[in-house]
């Protein structure tokens, strides 16, 4: 049985550090966390805010991108995404 979880960062404006110290986290997520070692670890960045640079980036990095529209939350992400798996 295939377990994911996927590891959300929530800012209001998002940025490119940001993104790398999440993307720092997800690499000790499975040290620091023993008991999620056979779970597929995914990574996300979320943000009122997501310039489409930094969107771009973290995409490019495998992380789900979500942002505000409206009253909502989207994702950024299109169909030929493939998510990088800590």
């Amino acid at each position: 049985m295939l377990i994911e979880a996927i590891l959300v960062e929530v800012k209001s404006k998002l940025s490119q550090a940001d993104v790398d110290e999440h993307l720092e986290r997800l690499g000790k997520f499975k040290e620091l966390m023993p008991r999620y070692r056979d779970v597929n670890a995914l990574g996300a960045v979320a943000g009122m805010i997501v310039p489409e640079h930094i969107g771009n980036y973290a995409y490019r990095k495998g992380l789900y991108v979500l942002a505000q529209s409206g009253e909502n939350v989207v994702i950024l992400n299109d169909s030929k995404f493939k998510p990088r798996v800590w």
